[in-house]
């Protein structure tokens, strides 16, 4: 055991035993005999969904159309991954869950990154009807993945279908009662929890990486603005004096990334311990989430959104490029709302079940940024 539980076993905290065999439940039985147990097995079924494939082409913060070193959805997959499996390694929890409900988190997002999805929600709206990308996850791994003779969907185990929609964000029963069987009234598991600040602090990192990529971000400006960041710069051009900004930058925020990282760590062992939670149930019925930031850290990574806010996701340059993606979605969903024929065959079944404003959104939140493109200089063609 780590020095954290050395005196408090949080793996009684995790999903284990009982709590994990009642989690790994799937809504279909599965007759052949697989390679791998449990979450292992979700983990490989992500991995090889086409949706999980496409996030290679979605926007993360600039569009692949840039540069090929800016991060793409998957790219900050891989890196949320490599947090969370850090944190549930040292925390004791069920590092199998953890990925996969890493690999998971982001399936759900339509292209051109949170422009796309305002512009969906937006479509929406004027119908009724909102776009949740955790919701949309869960379309996804329940009915589009489709692969299998007996169902539709992934048939991934309970735990991570409840993690995919509770991540980041707690659901009332009232309003979503169709979610009713993933305890809406009840907090996540700790491994559900972790998933959100571990997206946090790798776009935290990134983001500033690729903000000072862009040349968009000046890291004098950011050292001077950002506490953590200044704070971390020094302490490296203390060991590493007169090499370039470039190293002492990217060491930076590293160092950054690790504080982050340890912080959280240490936060949630130290709430479970003050809390004297004692099982999953105990994290269950706890009237908030268990997996934080410490007060400070929190107020620095506040900061640090902020900072990144203003100064780089509401800038001049990419306002004018979440300006032509919402244009690009919402043209593309009026016309296939005016012309239905020209989405793919087969989807009238589709309609029929869920209406054509849910069926046209579904369609388009599964595109890529280039296909969407394509599409879209398909459907002005075909207006002329």
């Amino acid at each position: 055991m780590s020095t954290i539980d050395a005196c408090y076993d949080l793996r009684a905290c995790s999903v284990r035993g009982v709590d994990e065999r009642a989690l790994l439940e799937r809504e279909w039985s599965e007759p052949f005999e697989v390679r791998s147990p449990g979450f292992e097995r979700d983990r490989e079924r992500v991995v090889q969904a086409r949706a999980f494939r496409r996030l290679a082409g979605k926007t993360q913060v600039f569009t692949s159309r840039e540069s090929d070193h800016f991060r793409s959805r998957l790219t900050h997959t891989i890196e949320v991954v490599q947090i969370a499996r850090e944190v549930a390694r040292a925390l004791g929890l069920n590092e199998a869950l953890v990925e996969t409900l890493a690999l998971v988190h982001d399936i759900g997002h339509p292209p051109f990154g949170h422009a796309g999805e305002r512009a969906l929600d937006k479509c929406l709206r004027a119908h009724g009807l909102r776009f949740d990308h955790n919701l949309h996850a869960l379309r996804i791994v329940e009915h589009f993945e489709d692969w299998y003779a007996a169902h539709r969907g992934l048939n991934l185990t309970l735990g991570v279908r409840e993690g995919i929609i509770k991540h980041s964000r707690d659901y009332s029963a009232v309003d979503y009662p169709a979610l009713q069987s993933y305890f809406l009234e009840q907090r996540p598991p700790l491994e559900a929890q972790v998933i959100d600040l571990a997206d946090e602090i790798a776009y935290l990192t990134a983001d500033l990486d690729d903000g000072v990529e862009s040349g968009l971000l000046n890291v004098d400006h950011i050292c001077r603005n950002i506490q953590i960041m200044g704070r971390s710069y020094e302490q490296v051009q203390a060991i590493h004096p007169g090499v370039s900004q470039k190293f002492h930058f990217h060491e930076a925020l590293q160092l950054m990334q690790n504080e982050l990282t340890r912080d959280l760590i240490e936060t949630t062992a130290a709430n479970v311990m003050q809390r004297r939670l004692r099982s999953l149930e105990d994290v269950r019925q706890c009237g908030e989430r268990v997996a934080t930031f410490s007060p400070l850290v929190e107020s620095q990574r506040l900061q640090e959104k902020e900072y990144l806010y203003a100064n780089l996701y509401t800038c001049d340059t990419l306002e004018a490029e979440h300006a032509k993606a919402e244009n690009v979605v919402t043209m593309l969903f009026r016309f296939y709302m005016e012309e239905p024929s020209h989405l793919p065959a087969g989807y009238e079944d589709e309609i029929a079940v869920d209406g054509l404003p849910r069926v046209v959104a579904d369609y388009i939140a599964g595109m890529t940024d280039n296909y969407i493109l394509q599409q879209f200089w398909m459907a002005s063609k075909a207006r002329r």
